[in-house]
């Protein structure tokens, strides 16, 4: 079993896989964004947004031959995964958690916008179809609550849910 654990910028995916990994003992928790940096699996190094561009076809054959294994990072989505949750926050907090965390304005701008428009969503059900993708709104719940959540997803114990979240009238 391969579980994705995806979502935008702030939405809380590294918080609650640090949660999940002592419950799930038997999975493996992988933070993806760590072994980018940490392995050099990147293509170049992108100034403007201070981010570095990620070599999806090197990650996805880093974890090519692994099971059992919870990966979470905003691109976990791009690899091959059984299960795929999506975390999402109300894309006014999300802009707050973000600049609390010392992003610029434009960067948290920028992702509550992303959050607004379902980007990540909609790229996992793209990807991974309706019947693998599970939503988790993190907006009014604690880092507890979003594990239960992951928890529930990674035994199987919760219902696809793609589509359930709404915060386009962000936008308007």
């Amino acid at each position: 079993m391969r579980v994705a654990v995806t979502g935008t910028p702030g939405t809380g995916k590294t918080t609650a896989t640090d949660l999940l990994a002592a419950r799930i003992e038997e999975f493996e928790v992988v933070h993806l964004n760590a072994v980018l940096e940490r392995e050099g699996l990147y293509t170049e190094v992108d100034a403007e947004r201070d981010s570095l561009v990620a070599d999806l076809d090197a990650l996805a054959a880093r974890f090519e031959d692994r099971d059992d294994v919870v990966i979470e990072s905003h691109l976990a989505h791009h690899l091959d995964a059984d299960r795929v949750a999506v975390l999402r926050c109300a894309p006014a907090d999300l802009e707050t958690r973000l600049r609390e965390r010392g992003e610029s304005e434009a960067k948290a701008a920028e992702n509550s916008e992303s959050e607004a428009l379902d980007v990540i969503l909609a790229e996992a059900v793209e990807r991974h179809g309706l019947d693998s993708v599970y939503e988790v709104d993190t907006t009014d719940r604690d880092p507890e609550a979003v594990a239960d959540e992951l928890e529930a997803v990674v035994r199987g114990e919760r219902e696809p849910s793609a589509g359930e979240v709404d915060f386009v009238g962000y936008l308007a």
